[in-house]
């Protein structure tokens, strides 16, 4: 069983957009309110970093299944700028945008694996999945 769903990310109200169809998908995937609220805190993180530095992305979200277990996947892609110093954005505290820093970091805590590929000039694509036990 794969399902993918998808939110474009232009203006600040598809943020929302995107928490809200986490938060549905990761309900139907079977992950308590705890779990729920870390999934849709993560796309509100990577969403909100590609309207602030890429100006546009998407906000892809995959339910699927894996060695029997059920695992929701949180894919951020955008063309923007990409990070110039990737090691940089994930220490905790870094901030370029006058935030409290914990992003990246943040994003990776709050869920069970943590992908970051990107290019200087050609874009971002991050992949946070979510396992459910």
């Amino acid at each position: 069983m794969e399902f993918r769903s998808s939110v474009d990310i232009y203006t600040e109200w598809d943020i929302v957009a995107a928490r809200q169809l986490g938060r549905n998908e990761a309900k139907k995937a079977g992950f308590g309110t705890v779990d729920q609220a870390r999934i849709t805190t993560a796309i509100s993180e990577l969403a909100r970093n590609i309207y602030l530095y890429a100006g546009k992305g998407k906000i892809e979200i995959e339910r699927f299944e894996e060695s029997g277990l059920n695992g929701i996947a949180i894919i951020a892609s955008d063309d923007g700028p990409g990070i110039p110093d990737a090691r940089k954005v994930m220490e905790d505290g870094f901030s370029t945008s006058g935030g409290l820093g914990a992003g990246m970091p943040g994003v990776k805590r709050l869920m069970d694996e943590f992908k970051l590929e990107t290019e200087v000039g050609e874009g971002t694509k991050i992949t946070a999945t979510k396992w459910l036990r």
